[in-house]
């Protein structure tokens, strides 16, 4: 029932010896120390939260580190297990009532429902490019409409696949948050929090790491290439030129900021970053222009 997934960018591959062919699973080696980039980048739920409804007490979080929020929040998880809720409903065509999305909650985290619905809201939008919309105020029932109907996106036997835009901006502002470069294991870690498991298939995109290890690398989305003078040897992943022509710092933090419900400000070494990044785009298109050669940012 899930669909496969579909790829809009891609990603170069560092061609070395030592760098293995795209898709070859290799296990993180070692956690790198986190770096003050990190500091108050959070991420929006957990897996743990997703399981269970009820949970009262936070266990163990797989996320990105943070200095400000964290992933232990218990409204941050209720919005993860509502942003598998609001997928499910989308796929079986199903109502999606208020009404259901409160019997998920118990009685304590009620009153929280309009914030956790609209973090829910802000993931599904950012990530999925699907906006929730009230269709009826008197039953309170929404539906999901897609902002990013892609033609590249969709294919005539499959009807339901998603946009992977949304997906593989996380995987670029988890790279950029991470100092332009993101081990295996620094990026599953993020990508976890969200709901993405490498090795287990995702309701709407298939087989995550194949996605993000094959098809964003062969699109030139990525680079993923083995850590210099690593022993043993870990891999790691890096914009590829196709991201850093088609996109910008400053669109990925902005994308970032929306999915951890701040604004790029708040964000101030990662803001700092793309604004000096907006002014060498700038100089490089006036250089550009002076040449009378095409340049696209």
């Amino acid at each position: 029932k899930d669909p496969s997934p579909s790829s809009p960018a891609s990603v170069s591959r560092d061609t070395s010896p030592s760098s293995p062919a795209a898709g070859t699973r290799q296990e993180p080696q070692g956690a790198p120390a986190t770096t003050s980039r990190d500091a108050g980048v959070s991420c929006p739920g957990s897996e743990e939260g997703a399981q269970s409804q009820d949970e009262k007490s936070a266990g163990t979080s797989q996320a990105a580190p943070s200095t400000r929020r964290s992933c232990r929040d218990p409204l941050s998880r209720k919005s993860t297990m509502f942003v598998e809720f609001l997928l499910e409903k989308y796929i079986t065509k199903e109502p999606i009532l208020q009404a259901a999305l409160l019997k998920t909650l118990n009685k304590k985290y009620k009153k929280h429902f309009p914030q956790i619905l609209s973090r829910a809201s802000g993931i599904m939008e950012a990530v999925f490019g699907l906006e929730l919309k009230e269709v009826d105020p008197s039953s309170h029932s929404y539906a999901l409409v897609s902002k990013m109907a892609l033609p590249s996106d969709r294919s005539p036997s499959d009807e339901f696949r998603m946009p992977t835009s949304g997906l593989l901006m996380t995987v670029l502002g988890a790279i950029f948050t991470k100092g332009n470069r993101a081990t295996e294991e620094e990026l599953w870690k993020f990508l976890n929090a969200l709901g993405y498991h490498a090795g287990r298939r995702h309701l709407i995109f298939g087989d995550p790491r194949r996605l993000i290890s094959e098809d964003f690398v062969q699109q030139k989305y990525l680079t993923y290439r083995q850590v210099p003078d690593s022993d043993p040897p870990c891999y790691e992943f890096l914009w590829g030129p196709r991201a850093h022509a088609e996109t910008s710092k400053m669109k990925v933090l902005e994308f970032v900021a929306k999915i951890i419900g701040t604004a790029p400000s708040a964000l101030p070494d990662l803001y700092e970053e793309a604004l000096k990044d907006e002014e060498e785009r700038k100089t490089e298109s006036k250089r550009h222009l002076t040449r009378g050669l095409p340049y696209f940012v």
